[in-house]
C-alpha cells in the first residue's frame, strides 16, 4: 500500500513539472489561449543617412600609414610631461 502511495505522489508530482514546464512554453501558452498571439512586424526600410562632407584636415597632405601621423608631438599635447 504504501508503495502504492508513494508512486501515485511521485506520478502527481513529475505530471505536475511536466505541465509546469509545457505552460512556460510561449507556443503552448498561444494554443492554449493564455496569450494572445504576436503580431508579425513589418519591417520598413529606412532610407540611408546622407552624411556631411568632411572637413579638411590638418594631415590632409601627409600620405596614409606614415609614422609621423601617429607619433606626431601635436597629437600628443595634452598628455606630453612639462
Amino acid at each position: 500500500m504504501m508503495n502504492f502511495i508513494l508512486g501515485t505522489f511521485a506520478g502527481a508530482l513529475m505530471a505536475a513539472i511536466a505541465t509546469i514546464a509545457a505552460v512556460r512554453n510561449h507556443d503552448v501558452q498561444v494554443r492554449l489561449g493564455l496569450v494572445r498571439p504576436e503580431v508579425p512586424v513589418v519591417a520598413v526600410r529606412r532610407p540611408e543617412p546622407v552624411c556631411p562632407p568632411a572637413a579638411p584636415s590638418v594631415l590632409a597632405g601627409a600620405p596614409v600609414g606614415q609614422p609621423e601621423m601617429l607619433f606626431a608631438k601635436r597629437r600628443f599635447w595634452s598628455v606630453a610631461p612639462k
